[in-house]
């Protein structure tokens, strides 16, 4: 099983680039402080901080509760993604 320090560092690493993805499109784009990019860096720091709280509790099985993180993480991931690669180029 990967380390607690493991999946906070995949957490801060994934939502991170995506939110410096968000700032080179704007950059690209002359759509500098837009409201589409702003609005995912808003949901990027919302699932960071709703991922970092769950793998701050406490589980019964800890195996079980970090690999739905870990997928809840990929989720949201994707999503995020996505909506970046819908934005006009």
């Amino acid at each position: 099983m990967a380390s607690i320090r493991d999946l906070k560092k995949d957490i801060n690493f994934v939502l991170g680039d995506i939110i410096e993805a968000v700032y080179q499109w704007e950059a690209a784009t002359d759509n500098k402080n837009s409201a589409e990019g702003s609005s995912l860096v808003d949901k990027a720091i919302e699932a960071f901080d709703y991922l970092m709280d769950k793998v701050n509790t406490n589980a019964e099985d800890k195996k079980a509760h970090f690999k739905t993180v870990r997928s809840e993480l990929e989720a949201k991931a994707t999503e995020l993604v996505e909506k970046l690669n819908a934005l006009p180029s």
